[in-house]
């Protein structure tokens, strides 16, 4: 009987352990891209704007609400998240320009650029105030880089 118990205990703590809690489900939302040099001429268009971008991606299994989260650069340029959920398996993208969000693009709805073509840190933290990751780039990129 106190073995049956102990199996039935154990199952028990092996499913919560699979369970993802909300700080687990935050984990896997990372900084995949950015494209901090607009394709062009940089003629501060409501085009060229968007196209200047951080791409985030959640590599979980669960939607992960981004309310409350912010995105920085290093001069002190902050997005605030309204609330947003990112899907499992997808991706945000976060435009320096003017929009209309939706659940996959989102608007800082800017008038000028906000990320530096020679160097910059993108900076992504949780509603908590915690990094949650970061994206560095300097002169010998191209325009683009990979976080």
């Amino acid at each position: 009987m106190l073995a049956r118990a102990a199996v039935a205990g154990m199952t028990v703590v092996g499913a919560l352990a699979l369970m993802a809690t909300p700080a687990q489900a935050a984990g896997n939302v990372k900084l995949l891209k950015a494209q901090y040099d607009s394709p062009g001429s940089d003629d501060r268009s409501n085009s060229s704007l968007n196209a200047e971008t951080i791409v985030l991606y959640n590599s979980g299994s669960t939607s992960v609400s981004l309310k409350g989260w912010t995105l920085r650069d290093e001069t002190g340029y902050t997005y605030h998240f309204l609330p947003v959920k990112i899907g499992a398996g997808q991706k945000l993208r976060v435009h320096t320009g003017r929009g209309d969000d939706t659940g996959h693009d989102v608007y800082w709805d800017r008038r000028a650029y906000v990320w530096n073509n020679t160097s910059d840190t993108a900076t992504l933290r949780k509603a908590s105030g915690d990094v949650k990751d970061t994206c560095s780039w300097d002169t010998g990129d191209d325009g683009s880089v990979p976080c």
